[in-house]
């Protein structure tokens, strides 16, 4: 059995469509009571999960030898995945997929540093594991950029002309698929990234040739990107991660392109003008809509 923790998430989500697609068993474990009460309304196998009471945790992986492991994205995330990984150990799990991020292994920035220690308490666990390292979700989009898209036809950044070689979340959740039912991606790190390395100016361009309206992106100084995330509500502690993350886009961290997924599924992976097409009807303002 599967347990995919994160199972409302955006990767989550994907994988679950994934197994369901493939007919493969699996249990989903959500963070609120209504997810799984609309799963098992759907006749999945469905658990609650609390990361800060390590019994829910190892109720949810009892029975399960695959834990695929996307934490919250919290202040304390490293210590919430360390918990994870006690209780798995604890029930027998036998092989960890830790979605983790571009660059871990080298810890220059501070989303890197949350997730390494998690991986090397994973390495020094017992169990065999695989290491899912994404580049920047071109479903981030939607996500973080869509409001502003469809009221102002503009979205914002602090990363000036960088290029990043974004990835599509199917294709990740292909590959956390193989790697969850293959035996074969054990003790294997993938960094995955997109075919092209695009800067978010021509991200602008493709959506507005996509959408049929001209869409800007506008960098921002980053104190300036720090002052709008903090009116809109993020903690300070989570602002400072995504504006590191942003100088190591501008520091050229981000835009080389790797071969891991097309290694691992045997198809080259999404380009950004598919995603755009793809995600069009999300982008656009709600009169607009048909």
């Amino acid at each position: 059995m599967i347990c995919i923790t994160g199972a409302g998430g955006t990767v989550g989500r994907e994988v679950i469509q994934q197994l369901e697609l493939a007919g493969v068993p699996f249990r989903a474990a959500y963070f609120s009571q209504a997810k799984v009460d609309a799963a098992l309304a759907k006749g999945i196998d469905a658990v609650i999960i609390d990361y800060n009471h390590p019994q829910t945790l190892r109720a949810a992986f009892q029975g399960c030898d695959q834990l695929f492991l996307l934490g919250p994205n919290a202040l304390n995330q490293t210590q919430l995945e360390l918990n994870a990984i006690e209780a798995a150990k604890a029930v027998g799990v036998q092989h960890i997929v830790k979605q983790s991020v571009m660059g871990a292994e080298d810890e220059s920035y501070s989303l890197a540093q949350l997730h390494r220690p998690v991986e090397q308490a994973i390495e020094a666990s017992g169990m065999t594991w695989t290491f899912l390292r994404p580049n920047s979700f071109m479903q981030n989009v939607v996500t973080f950029m869509s409001e502003t898209i469809k009221a102002e036809s503009a979205f914002y950044s602090a990363s000036g002309a960088a290029k990043i070689a974004h990835v599509d979340v199917r294709d990740i959740a292909t590959v956390a698929v193989k790697a969850l039912t293959e035996p074969t991606h054990a003790g294997q790190a993938y960094t995955l990234t997109g075919a092209e390395a695009l800067s978010y100016d021509e991200l602008a361009q493709e959506l507005s040739a996509v959408l049929g309206r001209s869409i800007s992106h506008i960098s921002l100084p980053p104190e300036d990107l720090k002052h709008g995330m903090l009116a809109g509500g993020l903690p300070e502690a989570i602002a400072d991660r995504m504006l590191d993350l942003e100088r190591y886009y501008r520091e050229g961290q981000a835009n080389r392109i790797t071969h891991d997924i097309q290694q691992v599924t045997g198809q080259e992976p999404r380009r950004f003008a598919q995603y755009a097409r793809d995600c069009a009807p999300l982008l656009q303002p709600a009169a607009a809509v048909v």
